[in-house]
């Protein structure tokens, strides 16, 4: 018996490395919008087409590569601009750019958002922010960064991760797709 156990346990896969914490920034909704769903690219009736739309998906996982059920994704960026939904923001965003989502992961962890690839604004490469929360509970708050973005390598947070593999965990590829760019964002967390 105990031969079988010790297999078992050997046979058990490591444990997936965390997607590494970012600061929220200055920039999270002070009153969230009443449009909150998965596509900022439509604020009510209207349409925003600015900038180069994306899709932005991914799994919610735990370190042991189980969908947390029951997790909620938001994200919120800047428009094409470079201007947030947010007072001290100037109050120069784009009306029709919804900035905020939020949406529920399905049985298998996946999310996705229709947005657009991220645009740099005063002092930062393009990122878009990502909040996972279950529950009352705030299980990550971080950023996400393009793939090839020449400005990475002059931005403060994206150079403060720490390693090859924090920065691979946290940078995506948005690549040509159906109905815009696609970029897949795995997120795993301690939950």
């Amino acid at each position: 018996m105990p031969t079988l156990w010790l297999r078992a346990r050997a046979a058990e896969p490591a444990p997936l490395l965390l997607t590494p914490a970012q600061t929220e920034g200055p920039f999270y909704p002070v009153a969230l919008p009443t449009d909150n769903d998965f596509d900022l690219l439509r604020t009510g009736k209207q349409a925003y087409t600015r900038g180069q739309p994306a899709w932005l998906s991914g799994t919610v996982r735990d370190a042991g590569g189980r969908p947390v059920s029951g997790a909620q994704v938001e994200i919120w960026q800047c428009d094409d601009n470079g201007h947030y939904h947010h007072p001290a923001d100037g109050g120069k965003a784009d009306l029709t750019f919804q900035g905020f989502g939020r949406v529920s992961v399905d049985a298998q962890g996946r999310y996705r958002f229709r947005t657009l690839r991220p645009a740099p604004y005063s002092g930062r490469t393009p990122h878009i922010h990502v909040k996972v929360r279950l529950g009352r509970r705030e299980l990550l708050t971080t950023q996400v960064y393009v793939e090839g973005e020449p400005r990475n390598a002059r931005d403060f947070l994206w150079r403060r991760l720490d390693g090859e593999a924090e920065r691979a965990a946290l940078t995506v590829a948005f690549l040509p797709g159906e109905g815009g760019l696609r970029a897949e964002f795995p997120i795993i967390v301690a939950a």
